[in-house]
């Protein structure tokens, strides 16, 4: 027994990066799917915490080979993404659009427009599948779950993530007028 336990826990998929991030993302995912009943600044507040512990864990995965693409599943409907999306959109109101340099572009110089909402749904559509996929009693589809994690950290939410994390401190502490923070910790 004391064999079949050692080689579980040098196995990558079952780390401890993996395990954190697995409990991280589900806890986004549980607290995006409540959201609707929290006021504005909880959600912003969360966001601004989470963000940071979603980049770091996800930063941190291992590369896992993956034996079996067809353990490939995807859970998120579009009916559910488009749930949070607009749950996001209403309660961020004029805040929810931001603009950012993209550094893949030939022109450094111009600014994208960007919804925090689309991006913070979309984190929510990949983390929910990574949580659930991973979940799965196959290995193949916990391997797949990490791998694909990886991917898209390393190609799309990492970059969305440290764009929208960005916006989000801007709102929370705007320069030159009071942010929300500010604003609720004066009113303590």
């Amino acid at each position: 027994m004391e064999k079949n336990e050692n080689a579980i826990t040098k196995d990558p998929v079952y780390s401890k990066t993996v395990l954190e991030l697995l409990t991280v993302a589900n806890e986004y995912c549980l607290f995006l799917e409540k959201a609707e009943g929290y006021d504005r600044l909880n959600i912003l507040l969360f966001l601004q915490k989470i963000c940071p512990l979603i980049y770091i864990k996800a930063s941190l995965l291992p590369d896992i080979p993956v034996n079996d693409e067809e353990a490939a599943e995807h859970f998120v409907t579009e009916e559910e993404w488009e749930s949070v999306f607009n749950m996001l959109h209403l309660k961020l109101g004029d805040d929810d659009v931001y603009y950012f340099i993209d550094h893949h572009e030939k022109s450094h110089t111009d600014p994208v427009k960007a919804s925090l909402a689309e991006n913070f749904t979309d984190l929510y559509q990949d983390l929910k599948d990574f949580v659930l996929l991973y979940q799965k009693p196959r290995k193949a589809s916990m391997e797949f779950a990490v791998y694909e994690c990886k991917r898209l950290f390393e190609t799309r939410f990492g970059y969305r993530l440290v764009n929208a994390h960005a916006a989000l401190h801007y709102i929370l502490f705007k320069e030159g007028e009071k942010g929300e923070l500010q604003d609720l910790l004066e009113m303590l």
